[in-house]
């Protein structure tokens, strides 16, 4: 397993890993990747929802009830469902966005893959993704997963995170970049 000693050794990464272990013995990887992806589009989207993880003040009763109706709306699958209420019944609700993004990572690694974030001013069409998804396989020499975002703050040009590493050719770069020249 090519997990990176850094994303297990942490409580998100722990907890995704034996998800993901659970998930892998029973050949229902995908659908659980899908199932957090669904999930972390809900809290991202869902104020009340992103609150409600992160309030020390919810029992733990009440977060399992809570965040099984919330399964139960988006049609998870038994095992996501599951897990969530172990994170519930053991007050790890608060860590959910950091251990889907460890799964994604440990399942994007064991396809040998690359997850890529692109953040753009603008949404990217169809094209514009394929295009930029082959460039990065070309230079990345993996497979590509590629998750977009849009910030207008950054005015034009594309910001690209893979890993660790970062690819910052927006515009509000540059132009901070030129009045830092400037300056002196």
């Amino acid at each position: 397993m090519e997990n990176s000693a850094g994303i297990t050794a942490s409580l998100p990464g722990r907890y995704a890993s034996a998800l993901y272990d659970l998930a892998s013995e029973q050949g229902f990887v995908t659908a659980v990747e899908g199932d957090l992806d669904t999930l972390g589009e809900a809290i991202n989207g869902a104020p009340d929802l992103a609150a409600l993880i992160r309030n020390p003040q919810v029992s733990r009763e009440d977060a399992a009830k809570a965040i099984d109706a919330v399964a139960g709306v988006l049609a998870l699958s038994p095992l996501t469902r599951n897990f969530l209420g172990v994170l519930a019944s053991n007050r790890r609700l608060s860590a959910l966005p950091e251990i889907i993004r460890a799964f994604s990572a440990i399942a994007a690694a064991q396809r040998g893959e690359v997850t890529a974030e692109v953040t753009s001013a603008h949404p990217l069409n169809d094209d514009q993704i394929a295009q930029l998804t082959q460039r990065l396989k070309v230079r990345e020499g993996r497979e590509i997963k590629l998750k977009a975002t849009v910030d207008p703050e950054i005015l034009g040009g594309l910001v690209v995170r893979i890993g660790s590493r970062q690819i910052d050719s927006s515009i509000r770069t540059r132009l901070n970049t030129l009045a830092q020249a400037m300056k002196g």
